[in-house]
């Protein structure tokens, strides 16, 4: 890779921060810029996430990108920074399932472990003895992840890795991005707001929630937008200690937070228009749904008292669920690390390395993250993630 070679990422979230990072650890020597429009994240969907990782997903790919991620989280101290901590607990998700989709569950459990997930089944009988705080009726199967699964501190994790990349000699910088200069089917250079231009020989959308817009300055119809998902803060009569993140039948899902436990449900798919710029929790949820469902499910949340909430956004991928990543087919510098619906802070870490690995080598040599490119949305060939919580 030669010295002048310029890579500019549009976001400086975990994605951004981590692509710089992989970019020189795969060898890339030559200037890498990162463009953030707010350097305090207050509204970053790194900041605002639960912050989990899960190696229980529908497509093998997810599933090795968890893999991944998981490692690269214990190790994070011998790969980022020695003095990084992010809190991880790795307390597994505990998943159930009703008879409807107890097959297809058991369908990705053994494809789960067939990649080397460490995911068991559980019964009635299991769930009794192992949880005796749940209620198991309506449970056909459970699944729990007994290792690479649980939760950690997002906002210390972006700080590692912003102070990794900065360590690198990889410029972070605070500006808005507001269009694009290209000639001859590639991208020159990134416009700014203020009227300034960065030019580039290749660019990362990696904007989340706002990599559609991103996009259509291009005219490419990405399909990602924000969606917002609200988190709920609450405390219990109930002990946290060795719980697992669990996710109900009814799509709600709680798990332990400091002294109390944090929780929440998607809105009805009539109540989830794009978000825009509306970061209000959405309080309505937590009487009409998330409460009454929990507690159906954990009876000691009968008693409960609401702490706090907040609001984040999801760059959702509307067309099947899934990130998009890589190279756009008709625009081959232009870079796609976005669209991950959710599970987009777990599976950071092998994006980032397999779009260093795009960008020094011309392929992906550790995951093959192919699936997942742009090509299957213009051949309108969905490839549906189910796990998506």
């Amino acid at each position: 890779m030669q010295d002048t070679s310029r890579v500019a990422i549009i976001g400086g979230g975990i994605i951004g921060c981590l692509t710089g990072w992989f970019l020189r650890e795969a060898g890339f020597a030559g200037a890498i810029t990162i463009i953030e429009r707010d350097p305090t994240y207050r509204f970053s969907s790194t900041a605002l996430s639960a912050a989990s990782i899960r190696t229980q997903f529908a497509c093998p790919v997810n599933v090795s990108l968890s893999l991944f991620g998981s490692e690269f989280l214990r190790s994070i101290q011998n790969r980022l920074d020695p003095e990084a901590d992010i809190g991880l607990v790795q307390n597994g998700y505990l998943i159930l399932a009703s008879a409807p989709s107890a097959e297809m569950r058991r369908a990705a459990l053994a494809m789960q472990q067939s990649l080397g997930a460490k995911v068991v089944a559980l019964d009635r009988a299991d769930l009794a003895t192992r949880f005796p705080w749940l209620n198991s009726e309506q449970v056909e199967l459970a699944t729990l992840g007994t290792a690479d699964e649980g939760w950690f501190d997002a906002w210390a994790l972006l700080q590692a890795a912003r102070r990794a990349a900065l360590r690198r000699d990889v410029a972070i910088i605070q500006a808005e991005a507001s269009g694009f200069e290209t000639d001859g089917g590639r991208i020159e250079g990134v416009r700014m707001a203020d009227g300034s231009s960065l030019q580039a020989d290749w660019c990362v959308n990696a904007a989340g929630p706002l990599s559609g817009k991103v996009a259509r300055w291009l005219g490419i119809a990405l399909p990602v937008a924000p969606k917002k998902r609200t988190v709920f803060h609450f405390r219990a009569p109930l002990s946290g200690k060795d719980m697992p993140m669990l996710f109900d039948i009814s799509g709600a899902w709680m798990r332990p937070e400091g002294e109390g436990f944090i929780g929440g449900i998607q809105p009805a798919a009539d109540a989830d228009p794009d978000a825009g710029e509306d970061f209000e929790p959405d309080h309505y949820l937590f009487e009409d749904r998330v409460w009454p469902l929990l507690a159906a499910r954990v009876p000691a949340l009968e008693q409960i008292r609401l702490l706090n909430a907040w609001a984040g956004h999801y760059e959702m991928n509307l067309f099947d669920h899934n990130g998009v990543v890589g190279p756009h087919p008709d625009l081959p510098n232009f870079l796609f690390a976005t669209g991950f619906s959710g599970h987009g802070i777990m599976h950071a870490p092998g994006v980032a390395r397999a779009i260093a690995e795009h960008v020094v080598h011309g392929r992906y040599t550790s995951i093959d993250v192919g699936p997942l490119g742009f090509g299957r949305i213009a051949a309108d060939r969905p490839m549906p993630e189910s796990a998506i919580y």
